[in-house]
């Protein structure tokens, strides 16, 4: 199995509880776009050594969440509303994860996003979800999240 990261990746900085058990996750922002990755590791895995579901799926909504927080200018916290998925294809142990968002929709309250992951370049997973846009008040008022470097301008 290979650690080598991709160009442009670096450290996601936010890396504490839960999200710290999943990792360790790379973050890549190139204008308006944010793409994670993840080298597939043993931890990751399920008993066909493969990426196991649950865990695209955390990779997934941290993607959606994240792209879209790029998308409509904002560092708030953006909790999942609602997200489903479809598996396309088995990820294998050491490749490279890696995801894009693109935002469907968005209203004052909403956003609508999916997202594609890879491995190695071959797509195995695509998802979507309603993230929810806290108010300027609340429980998710300040809770700022590092989206990375920006680079390509």
């Amino acid at each position: 199995m290979t650690n080598n990261v991709p160009e442009g990746f670096i450290d996601f900085p936010f890396s504490m509880g839960f999200i710290a058990t999943t990792g360790p996750l790379m973050i890549k922002r190139v204008k308006n776009d944010v793409f994670l990755g993840l080298r597939i590791e043993d931890k990751h895995c399920n008993p066909a050594n493969t990426c196991h579901g649950g865990m695209l799926m955390t990779f997934a909504d941290m993607q959606l969440a994240i792209g879209g927080q790029v998308y409509i200018d904002t560092r708030k916290f953006l909790p999942t509303i609602q997200m489903s998925c479809d598996f396309v294809s088995p990820a294998p142990n050491g490749a490279w994860l890696e995801g894009r968002t693109q935002l469907i929709k968005q209203t004052r309250t909403l956003m609508f996003v999916t997202c594609i992951l890879t491995a190695d370049g071959k797509t195995v997973f695509s998802g979507s979800g309603i993230m929810k846009i806290p108010s300027d008040t609340g429980a998710f008022a300040d809770i700022s999240l590092p989206i990375g470097r920006e680079e390509g301008n």
